[in-house]
């Protein structure tokens, strides 16, 4: 079995809980990251957490000569591809930016992947490509549309995937869309450590209980839920790490069946199935830290949704997977990550 893995945006938040779930299965990584919203601390991390060193490249992943050249010194079975750019509300602000990185460096990654000969790739998509939902829970079938280019993004390369192995039978591709990662390692060595304030709900929350932060914001509270607030999947990074080692071991099973057959496009949500609203979080976290959560509630906010939450049937039935972690575990182990490293990796 060819298990060497190139790991795209490795040194990220789901990157990097990534790379331990993936040697901890037996798979040898190369972890290539531009560490534009990263850290090398998380690689040193993940190597002392794992116990031995990460083969670590540091580049972007526009950058084709660099790439060509680490597929030329390895023989890779195939790409987790997670480099991107994710925030919302910078790609409204900044959308060519994101369209660039992006959609551009996914088209430099799938044409050195393609000269090499290596086309099994895990992308990482997200749910924002279902925009608002017409009924729940969401499955694979559901219509795609995006209300910012951050989610356009995601849906433009999901339609260049879709078109490479419409036109390419050799290709195996697998977009996994997550739905709301949330968490940390257990160890609580690695975790989200965003760039200034955090645009993600658990991270905010996390930093108001250390009191780096000093109130939360819930935007809008007059949405049809069981509370007013906006309702979201929450799933453990940790269970999202372990959906990427299944959807390789699928890949390795597939390919390894029958050299001259393929899968193609086949899109998978990763969540868990149910739903937990913005004051349900902030109530379990508070309950877990044994702090006090000031918030205030604002205006919603514009493409917001009332609720998203999937149906990770396809997971479950094809990858073997589903996740595990309850909104009580998601909420201990930030508290531990948070409350461990009050500014993240620069605490060290």
């Amino acid at each position: 079995m060819k298990n060497k893995i190139l790991v795209t945006g490795g040194a990220g938040y789901i990157g990097s809980h990534t790379c331990i779930a993936l040697h901890e299965a037996g798979y040898d990584i190369v972890v290539y990251d531009n560490l534009s919203n990263s850290s090398r601390e998380a690689i040193e991390r993940v190597s002392k957490l794992i116990d031995q060193p990460i083969d670590f490249v540091k580049g972007d992943i526009r950058d084709t000569d660099l790439l060509k050249q680490v597929f030329a010194e390895h023989q890779f079975f195939g790409v987790i591809h997670f480099a991107g750019l994710k925030a919302v509300g910078e790609s409204v602000a900044k959308p060519l930016l994101y369209y660039n990185n992006n959609v551009s460096g996914t088209i430099a990654l799938l044409e050195v992947m393609r000269e090499a000969d290596v086309k099994n790739l895990v992308f990482s998509s997200s749910a924002t490509v279902y925009g608002d939902p017409e009924s729940l829970p969401i499955n694979e079938e559901s219509k795609r549309s995006c209300t910012n280019p951050y989610g356009q993004s995601k849906l433009m390369v999901e339609h260049i995937l879709e078109d490479l192995a419409a036109t390419d039978d050799g290709w195996n591709l697998i977009p996994l869309r997550y739905f709301n990662p949330v968490g940390a390692h257990p160890s609580g060595q690695i975790g989200e450590d965003p760039n200034d304030i955090p645009n993600n709900l658990m991270p905010y929350i996390s930093q108001v209980a250390v009191g780096k932060l000093e109130k939360l914001s819930i935007f809008g509270n007059d949405y049809s839920t069981v509370d007013g607030t906006g309702v979201r999947d929450f799933i453990h990074v940790t269970d999202l790490a372990q959906g990427h080692v299944a959807a390789l071991n699928y890949l390795q099973k597939q390919v390894g069946r029958d050299k001259y057959s393929s899968i193609g496009f086949l899109p998978i949500n990763l969540g868990t199935g149910k739903g937990t609203s913005v004051l349900e979080l902030v109530t379990a976290f508070s309950e877990v830290s044994g702090q006090n959560i000031p918030y205030q509630f604002s205006a919603r906010r514009a493409g917001d949704i009332a609720s998203c939450y999937a149906s990770a049937d396809k997971a479950k039935d094809l990858l073997g997977w589903e996740a595990t972690l309850s909104i009580t575990e998601m909420c201990q182990d930030t508290w531990r990550w948070q409350s461990k490293n009050p500014n993240g990796y620069h605490s060290a």
